[in-house]
């Protein structure tokens, strides 16, 4: 239950997160949050009072803030080649499509509006913008999504979030490309990489190996 969150949210953050009810101005509060490069994970309430984050933060708190407006708190795991970090996703539908919302240091993977007909679809539109610092295409799979409401006190505990972290290890996954698919990726154009790193935290840029 959420019970537990509103009871321990102080005046003000009651108020600011009262505000949040659109998908859209949700993902505003998750854009204007630093992005941390922490090795640590923050549950929502601890996101929403240290004011900053990584993607798993981001869409936990995301998650909490969509099951607020009525849509079950959902987590999609994106899984790249090992090169590069996985990138975390806070789905829901709206008139039958999906849409999603994200924390990330990287400006391309960030909202999206409901209007993709699967699941599939929603995580393809973010292959072009999911690179790393060397400029490669990394996207290969995702998981199925996952409902947070399986761990009893993830709203409020930072230790659910390993919890959740290991969940997300075991669940189905689903590829996006195959190997020869990935064998004739073509490099990031210089001008799509720039827009993708404006703005970037370079304390949490995942360098690949040399």
């Amino acid at each position: 239950m959420s019970n537990d969150f509103d009871n321990a949210l102080t005046p003000s953050e009651r108020k600011l997160v009262a505000s949040l009810t659109t998908p859209f101005k949700i993902q505003t509060f998750l854009d204007d949050v630093p992005y941390s490069g922490e090795e640590r994970y923050r549950c929502p309430l601890t996101f929403l009072r240290d004011r900053t984050g990584h993607c798993f933060d981001g869409a936990a708190f995301a998650a909490a803030m969509l099951h607020r407006l009525g849509h079950p708190p959902l987590i999609i795991d994106l899984l790249p080649n090992r090169r590069d970090d996985d990138h975390m996703l806070a789905p829901y539908k709206h008139g039958g499509h999906w849409g999603a919302l994200a924390k990330s240091n990287f400006s391309g993977l960030r909202f999206r509006e409901p209007v993709f007909r699967s699941l599939r679809e929603l995580v393809m539109s973010y292959f072009e913008d999911y690179f790393n610092a060397a400029g490669e295409k990394t996207l290969r799979a995702y998981t199925a999504p996952l409902n947070l409401n399986r761990f009893a006190t993830w709203r409020t505990d930072d230790a659910a979030m390993d919890k959740i972290a290991d969940r997300l290890g075991e669940i189905r996954q689903f590829q996006t490309i195959t190997p020869q698919m990935a064998r004739r990726l073509s490099p990031m154009d210089k001008r799509a990489y720039d827009a993708g790193l404006l703005g970037v935290n370079e304390a949490g840029l995942y360098q690949p190996p040399k």
